[in-house]
């Protein structure tokens, strides 16, 4: 097993994928670690629609004008929504639930990436949401967060460069500008 650290740094947004199918083991796994992820004060506001149908990825990749193309291609769609009624910090429970299925997939040698639904539109205009909830059958009360889609990888990218991290946005104490 990778140390969390390997994993972290090696983990990209991979956005083409070759055509081989996930097991049903490395499937139960992403959704085990979304289903084990953290949530405010143990409500689990999430649930997840796990989508392997090409047609209902083809349709869920035209979800927003650019950035959801890679849904056509993945093996695998999981969209996220939460019910805001359960919880009013939905957003984050969701944001977590889908990082930690990321970072299972990763760990899994396989690749994903996080389609952003929430806040967003479709190339007509319409509520990204929207769209999704009439798509899936979603009931009202659940909103849509992102869609994580993930398959095998067409290419390794390189590891994050530690030589690029931003240590200038770390604040000992209290924020201090350059002028203090």
């Amino acid at each position: 097993m990778e140390s969390f650290a390997s994993l972290i740094k090696q983990r990209r947004s991979t956005r083409k994928f070759t055509d081989q199918l996930l097991s049903p083991e490395q499937v139960e796994m992403i959704l085990k670690a979304g289903l084990m992820s953290p949530s405010s004060k143990g409500k689990t506001p999430w649930e997840f629609i796990v989508i392997e149908d090409k047609e209902m990825l083809k349709q869920l990749s035209t979800c927003k004008e650019h950035g959801a193309a890679f849904l056509e291609e993945c093996a695998l769609a999981i969209v996220v929504s939460a019910n805001g009624m359960v919880s009013d910090v939905w957003i984050e429970d969701a944001a977590v639930a889908s990082i930690y299925m990321q970072l299972q997939a990763e760990d899994l040698g396989l690749g994903s990436c996080w389609c952003q639904i929430r806040n967003r539109v479709t190339a007509e205009e319409t509520d990204t949401n929207e769209y999704i909830r009439h798509l899936l059958h979603i009931p009202y009360q659940l909103d849509v967060l992102s869609i994580i889609g993930i398959g095998y990888k067409v290419q390794e990218r390189k590891p994050f460069d530690e030589e690029k991290l931003q240590w200038e946005k770390i604040h000992i104490g209290q924020y201090k500008t350059n002028d203090q």
